[in-house]
């Protein structure tokens, strides 16, 4: 699986095997990550401020996510046991350009059990976070992301 994919992104460059996590990334769609999920998934990350739990709400915000990103390249992997580590890198938000990581945990039957999502630099971490209260607010609770200052 390599080569790029349009907008929203989940391109993988030569080497990154990919699967359901960039797949999803690439149709960009709540039941495309719902798909890759246990009912139980719990998702962290630095653009939240508290863990998220449960398959349709994790999935409404990488869904979501997803559509923020203007580009997004899989970079690298790796996998020991029931975790996969995938680095990428991004832009966002009118070009700001963003990396990061993510430590995937898979239960028996390879759904992901827990998903952590790590951006730099900080002023694009805190941007992205907002941006992503403001597109789902309403939807979940409004405390989970950053808010900018006015």
């Amino acid at each position: 699986m390599g080569g790029s994919s349009e907008k929203p992104g989940g391109s993988t460059a030569p080497g990154v095997e990919g699967g359901a996590w960039t797949r999803a990334f690439a149709a960009g769609t709540e039941d495309a990550f719902a798909g890759a999920f246990a009912p139980d998934v719990v998702l962290e990350g630095a653009a939240l401020n508290r863990p998220v739990q449960g398959r349709e709400e994790v999935a409404l915000i990488m869904g979501t996510a997803s559509r923020v990103y203007e580009s997004l390249v899989f970079t690298h992997e790796a996998h020991r046991g029931d975790r996969s580590y995938v680095e990428w890198e991004a832009t966002a938000l009118g070009g700001t350009a963003l990396a990061g990581s993510t430590v995937l945990v898979r239960d028996q039957e390879g759904r992901i059990v827990k998903a952590v999502v790590q951006h730099r630099p900080l002023s694009g971490l805190l941007a992205f976070s907002a941006e992503l209260g403001r597109l789902l607010k309403g939807r979940v609770d409004d405390d989970l992301f950053h808010r900018l200052a006015d």
